[in-house]
């Protein structure tokens, strides 16, 4: 055996949990004991970032879409219009004849 010593090792000579030392390694490794994070934490980090961003995108995105249709005049559902965004309707005339 090297110098390293096996997790159920460390727990026995420092009286603690798996769960604790796993906590703590997971910690360290994303730089939260004011050490500079793994880069595989670092990557991990970064495409989670990026997967929320998507996900905001996206949603605006359809919500833009469903905005666009609406005003428009089209249903969302069989793209015939739903007479909202008609302008056969004369603004002269307060749609009263």
């Amino acid at each position: 055996m090297s110098g390293e010593s096996r997790p159920a090792q460390l727990c026995r000579r420092y009286n603690i949990t798996s769960s604790v030392l796993y906590h703590w390694k997971k910690q360290y490794s994303r730089g939260k004991f004011n050490n500079e994070p793994t880069e595989e934490w670092a990557l991990r980090d970064r495409i989670e970032k990026l997967e929320r961003l998507v996900g905001k995108l996206t949603l605006e995105n359809e919500l833009l879409k469903k905005g666009l249709q609406h005003s428009l005049g089209q249903s969302p559902r069989n793209g015939r219009s739903s007479g909202y965004g008609d302008v056969s309707a004369s603004p002269s005339s307060g749609g009263v004849s």
